[in-house]
């Protein structure tokens, strides 16, 4: 097949664009590379540089090329920042994806992978969270990816659009090997942030310690980026042969507390953290646990890698050996 990924030189896309090389497809990668990173991108790829707002970029892109099928990634994904810049959000995420879903409907691509979030869920009523949960966003960020669910339940109904959107839990991890990693600029995720405040000896911030949790640090379900992209090969797979219009989480159904993180950080470094606190950030919901037995039961999704010291671990020899 050949794949449009777009924000493929981001941290998640540039190992999905390898996992889709190896398994033999051309890939396309479209990136603005206001957040990603051309060297991320697998050289057997074709780069083009772009954004999902330019129309007429996104015109001549989809004439140049056939695509069999699109997996989105482009977005914003700071809860912070979305708190701070609600219309920078809604803007990229939803008008940028609707961009793309125009011309995949002018050019007659009936399938994409969208990378949806845990956030559309808000403070979960229940945990582990299910699919049918309630969704509520705490912040403009999960409220914009519950937007393009919506979105593209509509293209399903109006174009036959078929579609699997994986409401991630936290992506975290590294190739095994240290070969590819996490790199955001700003940095907002607890691992790479404690990780690069010990290679550096410099104080970690924790924010907040007066969540609802044992204790009192807040609780995420962390899966391994490439248990995450092995789960949208499966999503592939599946709306490659039936209609789709899924909606899966991509977690484990276990739960770390930040706490826990940082004491695993500890373990696996032999370090010592300095760690100051500050207040809890807007938006963030007190705990976020998968309940994963939708995917593990309807696409057979089992995480291989997402043990919390496989995680950290693989983190550590990232970033150790590039250090920035």
């Amino acid at each position: 097949m050949r794949i449009l990924v777009t924000g493929g030189a981001g941290y998640i896309g540039s190992f999905m664009v390898k996992r889709l090389i190896d398994d033999g497809h051309e890939i396309v990668v479209m990136d603005s590379l206001e957040k990603g990173y051309r060297e991320a991108v697998d050289r057997e790829a074709i780069f083009v540089q772009g954004s999902t707002l330019d129309k007429a970029f996104l015109a001549k892109l989809f004439s140049e090329y056939t695509f069999d099928a699109v997996i989105h990634f482009a977005a914003y994904i700071s809860v912070a920042e979305s708190m701070e810049r609600p219309g920078h959000y809604f803007t990229n995420n939803v008008f940028g994806t609707v961009n793309i879903l125009e011309e995949m409907v002018r050019h007659s691509v009936n399938k994409i992978i969208f990378s949806s979030t845990a956030a559309v869920y808000g403070n979960p009523q229940q945990v582990p969270i299910p699919e049918n949960h309630p969704k509520n966003p705490e912040n403009p960020y999960g409220e914009s990816k519950l937007m393009v669910e919506h979105i593209l339940s509509w293209y399903r109904k109006a174009h036959g659009l078929r579609f699997v959107a994986f409401r991630y839990f936290n992506a975290a991890g590294a190739a095994l090997d240290g070969s590819m990693g996490e790199r955001h600029h700003p940095e907002s995720h607890i691992i790479p942030n404690a990780i690069k405040a010990l290679l550096q000896n410099t104080t970690f911030t924790l924010y907040g310690n007066d969540y609802n949790t044992p204790d009192k640090t807040c609780v995420r379900d962390y899966i391994h980026v490439l248990d995450l992209a092995e789960a949208h090969v499966l999503g592939l797979d599946q709306i490659s042969r039936s209609e789709g219009g899924n909606s899966y989480n991509v977690g484990t159904g276990k739960g770390y507390s930040n706490e826990e993180v940082l004491s695993m950080i500890q373990d696996v470094s032999g370090k010592e953290l300095e760690i100051t606190l500050a207040p809890r950030r807007p938006g963030d919901a007190d705990e976020l646990v998968a309940d994963s037995s939708k995917i593990q039961q309807e696409l057979g999704f089992e995480p291989k890698h997402s043990d919390l010291r496989t995680i950290v671990s693989s983190a550590w020899k990232w970033h150790s050996q590039h250090r920035s």
